[in-house]
C-alpha cells in the first residue's frame, strides 16, 4: 500500500513538472527552431498573482513601470547682455539724428561731408557718384544742379530735369575743368555762370532749349552747344576771338544764320551742319591781305544741311588744308 502511495506521488510531481512553463519552453525550443511562441492570453488566468512570480521578484501587484521617451524640458536661456561699449554706441544711435560734419566752403553756400545737402535730403556724394574729383549724377530727375564739393574737377549731370543755370550754381569752383548737362531741360543759363572759373577747359550743353550761349573764359578747349534754340542774336559778337586754346567748337542743329568768326588758330573742329547759313566772306578762314598764311589747324568744317552753295566763294578755303564739307552746287 505504501509502495502504490509513493508511486502515485511520483506520477503527480512527474506531470506537474512536464506541465510546467519552465519545461514546455525547453521542449518547444528543442522541438521548434524559429517557430512562433505566443502566449495564449485567453486562457492566462490572472486572478491568483501568487502563481506568476519571476525570478525577479515583481509580481503582478507590483506597481507598472511606463517607459517611454520624455520631451526635453524647455530652457529660457539667459541672453548674455551687451558690453558697457555696445550700450552706449546703441544709446547714442537711438537718440543722436545723422547730421553730416561740416568741410570748408563749397559751391554755393556752406558745404557738408562728400558735398551739401540736396533737395531730395541727401548729400550729393550719397545721391551721385563721386571718384576723386569726379561727380557723375546722371539720370538721377533733378531740376538744379546740386551743391558739388569744393575740389571737384569734373561735373556730369546728364539726362536729367534740370531747367535753368543760376551764377551761384558753380561759385568758387576754381578746380571745375569740365561740366557736362547733356540732355536737360536748361532754358536759360545767367551769363556769368561760367565766368568764375578759372580752370573751365570744357563745356557740354547739348540738347537742351538754349537760346542764348552765355559768357565762357578764354581757357575753353571745348564748347558743344548742338542741338539748341540759338538764333542769330544768341551769340555773343567775337564770342571765341581770345579763347586761344579752344580746339573743337560744336554748334549743330541751331538757328545761327554766320559763322561765328573770328575763330582762333588753335581750332581744329568746326561742325555748324543744319543751321541757316546762307552766305560766307572770303576772309571767314582765310587772311585775304597775307596770301601765304595758312591754316593747317583747321582740318574739319562741317557746313553741310545749310542753304550755303560752297562754290561761290572760292577765296575763302585757299588757306586751308581741306575743304569744308557741304553743298557745292
Amino acid at each position: 500500500m505504501r509502495m502504490l502511495m509513493r508511486l502515485v506521488l511520483g506520477l503527480f510531481v512527474l506531470k506537474a513538472v512536464v506541465a510546467s512553463p519552465r519545461f514546455s519552453r525547453q521542449a518547444d525550443l528543442d522541438s521548434y527552431d524559429g517557430a512562433n511562441y505566443d502566449v495564449d492570453l485567453d486562457n492566462l488566468n490572472l486572478e491568483n498573482p501568487d502563481i506568476y512570480d519571476y525570478e525577479d521578484g515583481l509580481t503582478i501587484d507590483d506597481p507598472l513601470i511606463e517607459i517611454g521617451t520624455l520631451a526635453p524640458p524647455d530652457y529660457n536661456y539667459p541672453v548674455p547682455e551687451a558690453s558697457l561699449e555696445e550700450q552706449t554706441e546703441e544709446e547714442e544711435e537711438e537718440e543722436l539724428p545723422l547730421t553730416p560734419q561740416l568741410i570748408p566752403q563749397g559751391s554755393g553756400g556752406s558745404g557738408v561731408l562728400m558735398g551739401p545737402d540736396t533737395q531730395k535730403g541727401m548729400p550729393t556724394c550719397l545721391l551721385c557718384t563721386c571718384l576723386g574729383g569726379s561727380v557723375y549724377c546722371d539720370d538721377l530727375k533733378l531740376d538744379s544742379v546740386p551743391p558739388l564739393p569744393k575740389d571737384t574737377t569734373h561735373f556730369y549731370a546728364r539726362y536729367n530735369r534740370i531747367t535753368k543755370i543760376n551764377k551761384s550754381d558753380f561759385a568758387s569752383m576754381n578746380k571745375l575743368k569740365k561740366i557736362d548737362l547733356t540732355s536737360n531741360e536748361i532754358t536759360s543759363i545767367d551769363d556769368t555762370a561760367f565766368m568764375g572759373l578759372p580752370n573751365l577747359e570744357e563745356l557740354v550743353i547739348r540738347e537742351n532749349h538754349i537760346s542764348q550761349l552765355p559768357a565762357l573764359p578764354e581757357t575753353m578747349t571745348l564748347i558743344d552747344a548742338s542741338h539748341n534754340d540759338i538764333g542769330t542774336k544768341g551769340l555773343h559778337r567775337e564770342a571765341f576771338k581770345d579763347m586761344t586754346g579752344l580746339l573743337y567748337l560744336y554748334i549743330t542743329d541751331n538757328h545761327i544764320d554766320y559763322v561765328p568768326v573770328p575763330l582762333p588758330d588753335s581750332l581744329r573742329s568746326l561742325h555748324l551742319q543744319r543751321n541757316n547759313i546762307q552766305m560766307m566772306h572770303g576772309d571767314t578762314f582765310c587772311n585775304l591781305k597775307d596770301f601765304n598764311y595758312i591754316r593747317n589747324a583747321l582740318e574739319d568744317i562741317r557746313l553741310d544741311g545749310n542753304p550755303i552753295n560752297l562754290s561761290r566763294t572760292p577765296q575763302a578755303y585757299v588757306c586751308l588744308p581741306r575743304i569744308p564739307i557741304g553743298d557745292l552746287i
